[in-house]
């Protein structure tokens, strides 16, 4: 595992570690889990992209295959 060192707003901290203590857990584990969950969120929105736009000009590009 990688350490990253990532420096945030003064507020946002302090919102980061309301957040984990209300939730029982460190700030440091919620800040992970919700970069995973974004990064898995920006991979299901360009696979959904791309199908469309893959779906949408099928006819085209089986006239230009």
């Amino acid at each position: 595992m990688r350490t990253l060192e990532v420096e945030l707003p003064d507020e946002t901290a302090a919102k980061l570690h309301e957040a984990a203590e209300k939730l029982g857990m460190t700030p440091e584990s919620l800040a992970r889990i919700t970069v995973e969950e974004m990064l898995a969120r920006f991979d299901q929105d360009f696979l959904a992209a791309a199908s469309y736009v893959l779906n949408k000009n099928a006819e085209l590009y089986r006239r230009l295959a």
